[in-house]
């Protein structure tokens, strides 16, 4: 499956739906990778941005925002059996698309698990009811043996974290003298995790691309898509809790219902801030944004009772975007919540950068293990056309969850966590640049109390408590 091999035959259609930077980033690659005619493929998406990329490989372009009420006439003529939907869009709800896929005995994979328009704000229904953790459990009732395999989650974060997980786990197996060959099953894998003594991780992340002309006052500028960043952003902070903290937040709350690996906190992912660390920046203060892999992987690597379990460690995002996006966030955080009139997504203004994005294991006997990608904007751009060094982290996995759904073409409703990690590493380890392992002596009380007093875990780094900027 690697990503110099000969491109797999498909003879089904391909309808994209959503055509911003992940969409346009992901058509040359699906091109390169599997031997599709243009005529096989076509974007329906909300707008006219993308319509020269289209243009470009001749591939039919419909500006038709997809809702409630017109999805299913505009989607059932193009989608039949054997065919396949790759979702890059928001706004439109990932479980009405795998519904309709499942009828249309279609493919899916989608980014992130999306809601109808207005969802990820809507102040009518609660805000576990807006979390990821409600979007995932909903969507893995769809889960039916035989249906056409529907990867959910499958971009970067989440997606290609769960599989880094897995890497660095072997990684750091074989380092502290144990070498072990990679588990079979899910329990497999959480022993492995237990018995290296794993009690948190974070998805640490640092992207220091800059675009000219820098951001404006009243606008909001990000790398990737802005009103997905927005909306995830405003929706509650949730992390994976790990059966090792003994400090409840006082603004935390529990799920009534579903696997119970999860936890929320009234407020937003883009106003609670938490320490991590990346080779390159090294400590560093990030944005603890809800993001679906805080729970499967919580979930994944869970023994016993999701109540009160054996053992999970702590699993979270700590995301420190573009130095622009981070003006941004404090703008929009000042406006209330209230979007910026101008939004500005970039890629070909960019003109420097890195975006350094892997997993951060914390409690081994080594410490601290980094794992990732470190992808700058100039090898993004020799890689792949029409790509950033953030979009290509994403487009990458999707294309290779699409080889992977055509080679296992009736697993159902499928996360990250529940596939060959290894097949999909094989296929898009040339597209993440350096991929880079690295072990340190830091933790979240490094170099703390030197200025002020802080109720702190002294005893145990390893402690939400202790990552949380308060």
């Amino acid at each position: 499956m690697g990503g110099n091999r000969k491109a797999l035959a498909f003879s089904g259609r391909i309808v994209m739906v959503g055509f911003g930077s992940i969409g346009q980033g992901t058509l040359p690659l699906l091109l390169r990778h599997i031997d599709l005619k243009p005529e096989q493929i076509v974007i329906v998406t909300g707008d006219e941005n993308g319509r020269k990329v289209a243009a470009e490989y001749g591939v039919a372009f419909h500006d038709s925002p997809l809702t409630p009420a017109n999805f299913r006439t505009l989607l059932e003529p193009r989608l039949g059996r054997g065919d396949f939907l790759i979702n890059c869009s928001t706004d439109v709800s990932s479980v009405a698309l795998i519904t309709l896929c499942q009828e249309r005995g279609a493919l899916y994979i989608d980014t992130c698990i999306e809601p109808w328009a207005g969802g990820y704000t809507d102040v009518s229904v609660t805000p576990a009811a807006r979390s990821n953790y409600a979007l995932r459990e909903t969507a893995l009732k769809l889960k039916r043996p035989g249906t056409p395999t529907a990867i959910i989650t499958h971009g970067a974060n989440p997606g290609m974290i769960s599989h880094l997980v897995k890497e660095a786990l072997l990684n750091v197996a074989r380092d502290c003298g144990r070498p072990v060959d990679a588990p079979k099953d899910r329990a497999g894998w959480a022993r492995l995790a237990r018995e290296l003594n794993i009690r948190t991780i974070h998805v640490a992340e640092r992207d220091s691309q800059v675009a000219e002309p820098r951001k404006a006052p009243g606008e909001f500028v990000n790398t990737w898509s802005v009103e997905g960043f927005v909306g995830e952003g405003c929706q509650p902070a949730e992390l994976g809790w790990g059966s090792h903290e003994r400090h409840f937040p006082a603004d935390g709350r529990r799920h009534d219902a579903g696997c119970k690996a999860a936890i929320y906190l009234t407020r937003p992912g883009a106003s609670t801030r938490v320490r991590t660390w990346t080779p390159l920046a090294g400590p560093i203060h990030g944005f603890l944004i809800t993001h679906s892999e805080s729970i499967s992987l919580a979930d994944f690597f869970t023994i016993g009772d999701g109540d009160s379990p054996e053992y999970r460690p702590t699993v979270h995002y700590a995301y420190h975007p573009s130095d622009d996006t981070v003006q941004s966030v404090h703008e929009l955080a000042g406006r209330n919540w209230q979007m910026q009139a101008s939004h500005r997504l970039v890629k070909d203004e960019i003109v420097s950068g890195v975006d350094e994005l892997g997993v951060l294991l914390m409690g081994h006997e080594k410490g601290t293990y980094w794992y990732g990608s470190r992808l700058s904007i100039v090898e993004a751009r020799r890689l792949a056309p029409h790509n950033s060094a953030t979009s290509l982290q994403v487009t990458a996995p999707v294309v290779a969850g699409v080889i992977w759904a055509l080679r296992h073409p009736d697993r159902g409703v499928v996360e990250p966590e529940e596939m060959d990690h290894a097949e999909i590493m094989d296929f898009i380890r040339p597209y993440l640049g350096q991929v880079v392992g690295e072990y340190s002596d830091w933790t979240p009380l490094q170099d703390r109390g030197r200025l002020f007093d802080e109720d702190l875990d002294g005893d145990d780094p390893w402690q939400f408590k202790n990552f949380r900027v308060v």
